[in-house]
């Protein structure tokens, strides 16, 4: 049975193994909005589509375009069979609603280091962080967080709840799932960045790894959690 709930995904969940990203470009908020609606309807309406997948979420660009969907599954092997039985009818209806939506794609990951800092607090505002490389290269991307990691931490920053970095199962691209109280906090953290981590060598090689080929952030809010009554 499927419910929803007004927690967020845990992504540090120790039953999941193949966490999955996929975006939509939906084009104006008006559209975002009937998207989100959509999906409210079609996955209320439904039982629970697979055992295997623990929570599935979704997220509003604060771009106002584009929607991000985040599925935790058990294993890789139970995601490739649910893609493969053919179209999903919870999508479909949502096509039908709002017409034109533009899938960009899904990727599965592996959680590989994560900070938490505050776990009480609920988040405001999720920040995906993506780095691409030229090639598929699991050591390399794992070997870029474990970098980011060992910058030290001068104080607390604040606003930021969590940071949970994933590497594709590819090994090309790496994404940190952060969990922040406010799309502001996170922007002002950024410009008031104590020069001490800027000088850090080992923060500067992070940001210059060897074929990485780009950087992306972007901004969501939490607009829908779902999870079934086993798996919750």
């Amino acid at each position: 049975m499927t419910f929803r709930t007004k927690s967020l995904t845990n992504p540090a969940r120790a039953d999941v193994d193949a966490p999955t990203f996929g975006f939509w470009r939906v084009g104006t908020r008006e559209r975002q909005h009937a998207a989100i609606e959509a999906l409210a309807d079609a996955w209320e309406a439904r039982p629970w589509p697979a055992s295997a997948l623990r929570t599935y979420s979704v997220f509003a660009g604060s771009d106002g375009t584009t929607l991000l969907h985040y599925s935790q599954w058990a294993d890789e092997d139970a995601h490739r069979v649910f893609t493969r039985t053919g179209r999903d009818p919870r999508n479909e209806e949502v096509f039908a609603a709002v017409p034109g939506i533009e899938r960009l794609g899904s990727t599965s990951y592996r959680l590989h280091r994560s900070r938490v800092d505050d776990p009480a607090t609920t988040a405001g505002c999720v920040v995906i962080v993506l780095r691409r490389f030229d090639k598929p290269d699991p050591d390399r991307a794992r070997q870029l967080i474990d970098t980011l990691f060992s910058v030290p931490a001068h104080t607390p920053t604040p606003g930021l709840l969590s940071a949970h970095f994933h590497v594709s199962t590819d090994g090309s691209r790496v994404l940190n799932y952060a969990e922040w109280t406010s799309e502001n906090a996170h922007r002002a953290a950024v410009a008031d960045r104590p020069q001490e981590i800027d000088d850090n060598a080992e923060w500067r090689k992070a940001h210059s790894w060897p074929g990485l080929t780009s950087t992306t952030v972007q901004y969501f809010r939490p607009a829908l959690t779902f999870v079934s009554r086993d798996t919750a």
